[in-house]
């Protein structure tokens, strides 16, 4: 066998091997990197939260800009045109009250407010009176000046001008003064003893005696009747106040004061006059 032969069964040999053997593996190519998801839930909440800001602003403006006072004039007009007042319509407190009432609440009116005021001014106002009342009841029984008839006895005590208006001024200072059976003083008085105590102020001598107090003076209309003018009934005296009422000394237990006539039967006797 020639060396050229050699050679050729060689290089055969040498491909029919390289044939033969398996195709070396390509290697895989990376992945490509995945594209991110896109987050929604974030789109969403934005989309939503942008309209739901855009309505928490305007709408205030709109209020403000659509609101008008009592003359029909809008708030935007106003400020367009450089006014300087600006007159909230007035509220209807019977509305208001209502609705509230209707979301669980009460509301207090500015009437109720004002009339919660006033009753307690007048409570405290009738405390007070009661007060007074009390001291100046409490003082009166201490007194310890003239009688009536202490009065009608001093000679040449100077007396002030009678007139029926001087008489009733005179009897009003004795309100509050306390009921004693037979009194005759500004310590206590009984109905004739207080009458019999004012007219000693003017010299007039009056018995202790309401019947024939009735009976010393003249017998006058009612409807003629003023203020210092006697209201007599029977077994009952007092001044005449105006209106139906009569300034007295009434009962135990009673201060004297103003009141109304009780009496079914009266009539109006004037004195001095």
């Amino acid at each position: 066998m020639t060396v050229a032969r050699t050679q050729a069964m060689t290089r055969r040999e040498t491909r029919l091997a390289r044939d033969a053997a398996p195709a070396p593996r390509r290697q895989a190519a990376a992945p490509a990197p995945a594209a991110p998801r896109r987050r929604w839930g974030s789109t969403v909440a934005v989309a939503l939260a942008v309209p739901a800001l855009f309505g928490t602003v305007a709408l205030p403006a709109y209020a403000i800009n659509n609101n008008t006072d009592a003359a029909g004039t809008s708030l935007q007009d106003a400020k367009d045109a450089g006014a300087q007042a600006f007159t909230a319509p007035a509220a209807d407190e019977a509305s208001e009250a209502t609705a509230v009432s209707r979301e669980g609440y009460t509301a207090t009116s500015d009437a109720e407010i004002a009339q919660a005021a006033q009753v307690a001014a007048a409570t405290a106002r009738a405390e007070q009176a009661a007060a007074g009342r009390s001291q100046f009841a409490a003082q009166q029984a201490a007194y310890s000046g003239p009688s009536a008839s202490d009065l009608l006895s001093t000679s040449g005590a100077a007396m002030p001008d009678y007139s029926l208006s001087a008489v009733f001024s005179e009897a009003l200072k004795y309100q509050g003064v306390p009921y004693v059976f037979g009194g005759a003083t500004p310590a206590g008085f009984d109905c004739s003893g207080f009458v019999k105590y004012v007219f000693a102020k003017f010299g007039i001598n009056m018995p202790h005696n309401s019947t024939t107090q009735g009976n010393m003076g003249k017998k006058i209309a009612v409807a003629d009747a003023v203020p210092g003018d006697l209201v007599v009934s029977a077994g009952h005296i007092g001044f005449y106040a105006g209106n139906g009422m009569i300034l007295h000394a009434s009962q135990p237990g009673t201060p004297l004061r103003i009141g109304p006539i009780y009496a079914k039967n009266w009539s109006i006797v004037r004195v001095g006059i």
